[in-house]
């Protein structure tokens, strides 16, 4: 008959103690570990909230350095705008509706909607055009007949994403050292 073994067979020299020793410190270092991975994934989180909200405060200074004299700019195309707000929200619950807008220019028979942003993306431009939709479908909600227009604003505007503004429809607002460019639409200004 066979012996039957209580005990496994260990390596040489390790006893079932010397195992168990091992094992709780890769437990140990596994939870130092997790510990350590979790402080990265907060530090992490933190980095991104601060520079959202240096971005935020830096396009609130571009907003606050080409917004005063937006009127007397767009005077020079021939708009002359009576009536200038920042941060002007739309809110229509009952009908969806609902956006910011960082400038916006108006006078009777016409409005510009300005967006304006640090650093100016394709992203921005395509959410400005479906921003200018929703106001057209919001005054159109109101019997507002007026027409409006579009204007992106950044500090850092490449070519691509200059081409594609200009194309749109839209103006372009550019620094130019002390004070800021206006740059018109491809063709003509898209209304809507």
């Amino acid at each position: 008959m066979a012996d039957i073994q209580t005990q496994p067979d260990y390596p040489k020299g390790v006893t079932f103690e010397q195992v168990w020793a091992t094992l709780d410190r890769v437990t140990e270092r596994h939870e130092e570990i997790a510990k350590r991975q979790e402080e990265t994934d907060r530090q992490i989180k933190e980095i991104g909230k601060r520079l959202g909200d240096f971005t935020n405060s830096l396009g609130d200074v571009v907003e606050y350095m080409i917004s005063p004299n937006l009127q007397e700019k767009f005077r020079d195309f021939g708009y002359d705008f009576q009536e200038a707000s920042t941060k002007h929200k739309v809110r229509d619950k009952k009908n969806d509706i609902s956006f910011e807008i960082d400038v916006f220019l108006q006078n009777g028979d016409t409005a510009m909607l300005v967006e304006i942003k640090a650093n100016l993306t394709i992203s921005d431009i395509n959410k400005h055009v479906l921003r200018l939709e929703k106001m057209r479908k919001y005054a159109d909600l109101r019997g507002d007949k007026r027409r409006f227009l579009g204007a992106v604003a950044g500090i850092v505007v490449e070519d691509e994403e200059r081409e594609y503004a200009l194309n749109q429809g839209f103006f372009l607002i550019e620094p130019t050292g002390e004070n800021f460019n206006i740059t018109l639409p491809t063709g003509k200004p898209k209304e809507w």
